[in-house]
C-alpha cells in the first residue's frame, strides 16, 4: 500500500467514526470531545488547587484551577472518560472561566448538559461527574485557604 493510499484510507476511517458518533451525540459534542478546550495540567505555579474524582461509572477527572480574589481565571481538566466525558469537561471550564466560585458552585449538571445541546440519556452521568469533581474542587480551595 504507497503512503497516499494509506492516507486516504485513513480519512475514510476517520469519516467513517465521526459518521458513526454522529448518530448518537450531536455535532457540538462531537465536536468538542475530538478537539476539548482547556485539555491538560498546566504548570504548577498555574495551578491553585486541583482534585480528582471517581465517578460511579468508574471514569475518572481532574480540575486544575488557578483562582484569584474567588475569580477563577484558568480551568483545565483531565480524565479518562469516554468522549462524553471529555466534552462534559471541556465544556465544564469554558463555563467557569472568568467567573466567581459563587457561580461555579451554583452550576448543576443539567446546566452542562444544556450547554452540550443534550447528552443521550445513558451518558447524562458524565455531566454529573463534571460537576461533582468541580464542586469538590472549590470545597478544597475554600478549606485550605481557612
Amino acid at each position: 500500500m504507497s503512503e497516499e493510499d494509506f492516507d486516504e484510507y485513513v480519512k475514510k476511517l476517520q469519516k467513517t467514526i465521526i459518521d458513526k458518533e454522529l448518530e448518537y451525540y450531536n455535532e457540538y459534542v462531537v465536536n468538542l470531545f475530538h478537539n476539548p478546550k482547556n485539555w491538560g495540567k498546566p504548570p504548577e505555579e498555574e495551578i491553585t488547587v486541583w482534585h480528582a474524582y471517581e465517578g460511579p461509572c468508574g471514569d475518572t477527572m481532574q480540575f486544575f484551577l488557578k483562582i484569584r480574589d474567588n475569580i477563577i481565571e484558568k480551568a483545565n481538566f483531565i480524565t479518562d472518560g469516554c468522549g462524553a466525558t471529555v466534552a462534559a469537561g471541556s465544556q465544564t471550564t469554558l463555563m467557569i472561566e472568568g467567573k466567581t466560585l459563587d457561580f461555579a458552585e451554583s452550576l448543576v449538571p443539567e446546566d452542562i448538559d444544556k450547554a452540550l445541546k443534550g447528552l443521550p440519556e445513558d451518558h447524562k452521568h458524565c455531566a454529573e461527574l463534571s460537576m461533582r469533581t468541580l464542586h469538590r474542587s472549590i470545597e478544597k480551595y475554600k478549606y485550605n485557604k481557612v
